[in-house]
């Protein structure tokens, strides 16, 4: 899958959609200038397509007490497929992560940890992270301020 097989509407309707799923289908339509069953039409082929993972609602952190974030970056003790192959099962089983991704360089990869103040953080690298026996070392990177978060995708 490409994009050069959407046309301007597909890449309009995918645009407004990043910016707020939660329209109907005829708020959409009225905003790309169709009638509701095109559109609903090609919504649909977009998630059949794979353009559309899923919809989501972004929630707000602080109102959660979720008042720390941090990048982690991970270096594993040995490059095997054993490590690498239980690092990426236990990620998918701890909340505080909200996205890993597999890097290269330094470090093998990079986790976005949650948590609630700094003690809960001490305590997810102690009794969470600390038991995972892949792990070789971690490197934390706190974050002082969101400047940009709108959980997109850049559209053509």
């Amino acid at each position: 899958m490409n994009t050069e097989t959407l046309d301007d509407t597909d890449i309009e309707i995918l645009r407004i959609l990043q910016r707020n799923a939660n329209l109907t289908v005829k708020e959409l339509a009225d905003m790309v200038h169709l009638s509701t069953s095109p559109v609903f039409e090609r919504q649909k082929r977009l998630e059949r397509e794979g353009y559309i993972k899923r919809y989501v609602a972004l929630l707000d952190a602080e109102k959660l007490g979720q008042n720390v974030i941090v990048f982690c970056n991970i270096r594993l003790k040995k490059h095997t497929r054993q490590h690498m192959q239980e690092f990426m099962e236990a990620v998918q089983k701890i909340r505080n992560i909200s996205e890993c991704y597999n890097t290269s360089g330094d470090y093998d990869f990079m986790i976005k940890v949650y948590a609630k103040d700094m003690k809960d953080y001490q305590n997810f690298v102690m009794n969470t992270l600390g038991t995972l026996d892949c792990l070789g070392s971690l490197h934390s990177i706190f974050v002082l301020d969101e400047t940009k978060t709108n959980g997109g995708v850049p559209v053509r």
